[in-house]
């Protein structure tokens, strides 16, 4: 068996090489893909790992999920220490370790790509390369892990990665797809792979069956908002199920301000009529808005100001409770029978936690 080995040589010329074509700046990685893309491989969306090379000492698994990287310091289990990410055993006689997953969508636009390497030094990934490839088919999953597959393409070219720190980089391809494979070469270790890109939903044929038109599934984008804050994210108010826990929704701060309110402005996945919402306050029982509201827009603005004097009211302010959906539709809803909308805007008071914005309707 031949054991391949990095030379001194080769290292330094990876760890000298020019900043790759397409390259994001750690601190600009969130503000580049952030408001425009969601992460497609997110297991919060549902995405399944298929298959791997190895794992021996970390579970590919973690490669997905949607919370930052932890360290446990002088934790160890029995393949040795502990860590928050996928790691694979060393000297691969291949020449790459490689990791298959399925999109948590139908299927999506490849934007840009981030390799993190966190806490991952001295054992970390010396360079990456995705591929991608769309097949809707039955057997799909069957038929792509298998090694001779030839329907992947290259989303990414050969990348360097350096120990532990997040690494970001443009698509090269930006078709659509369905399934990636990621190849890390020669072995080691992966804290965190994000997909970045937009969603390509698949409707039902009739457009007068109901839908959850922001559903993140469906396209639905959370665009700006006021804030954020304990760790949580806008974007999670658009994910399918109630999570597990608070952790998995919208909270802002305690606000100390006289007439203070928190709101958010989310795209549909495509323009359609208002018929019920619902704001789901899940674990957020003692954190919870005391109201809120929800404003609608109608226009070709991306991101329209959150000021602007076309929203229009389709739900007035109504008092929330703790950890339980609230739906409004009916009576509950005004400013709708006649109007299609692009937009949403819910607004919280005077802050507090949000575990999902939900609305329903059908798409013109």
């Amino acid at each position: 068996m031949e054991v391949q080995v990095l030379s001194p040589e080769v290292i330094q010329d990876t760890e000298s090489a020019p900043t790759p074509l397409g390259a994001v700046p750690t601190d600009r990685i969130d503000s580049t893909f952030g408001t425009t893309c969601i992460d497609l491989t997110s297991s919060s969306l549902d995405s399944s790992i298929l298959a791997f090379s190895d794992e021996w000492f970390a579970p590919a698994s973690n490669l997905t999920n949607p919370q930052p990287p932890i360290r446990r310091p002088g934790y160890f289990v029995p393949t040795g220490a502990w860590y928050d990410g996928w790691e694979t055993r060393r000297h691969n006689p291949e020449p790459y370790d490689w990791v298959i997953i399925k999109l948590g969508v139908a299927s999506g636009k490849v934007k840009g790509i981030e390799v993190d390497t966190a806490f991952f030094d001295g054992n970390h990934a010396e360079a990456v390369e995705v591929h991608g490839c769309f097949d809707v088919q039955e057997d799909a999953d069957a038929k792509v892990v298998k090694k001779d597959y030839n329907g992947w393409r290259q989303v990414l070219g050969h990348r360097g990665c350096g120990a532990s720190q997040r690494h970001a980089w443009k698509a090269d391809d930006e078709s659509e797809v369905t399934h990636v494979r990621l190849c890390m070469f020669p072995d080691g270790g992966i804290a965190r792979f994000r997909l970045y890109g937009q969603v390509v939903p698949v409707f039902p044929t009739s457009k007068e069956q109901e839908v959850e038109l922001s559903s993140a599934l469906m396209g639905g984008m959370v665009l700006s908002g006021s804030e954020e804050h304990f760790g949580s994210s806008k974007s999670n108010l658009l994910l399918p199920g109630r999570g597990v826990d608070m952790g998995g929704g919208w909270e802002t701060r305690r606000s100390r301000d006289q007439g203070h309110v928190d709101w958010v402005i989310v795209r549909l996945g495509a323009r359609g009529k208002v018929q019920r919402i619902v704001v789901d306050t899940a674990f957020y029982r003692g954190n919870y808005p005391q109201a809120m509201k929800v404003d609608a827009f109608d226009g070709e603005e991306e991101n329209p100001d959150a000021e602007d004097a076309r929203w229009t009211e389709v739900v007035g302010m109504q008092r929330l409770g703790p950890d339980q959906e609230h739906e409004y539709a009916g009576k509950s809803l005004s400013n709708v029978d006649e109007a299609a909308y692009t937009h949403l805007k819910m607004t919280i008071v005077p802050d507090g936690g949000v575990k999902r914005f939900r609305v329903f309707g059908t798409r013109l």
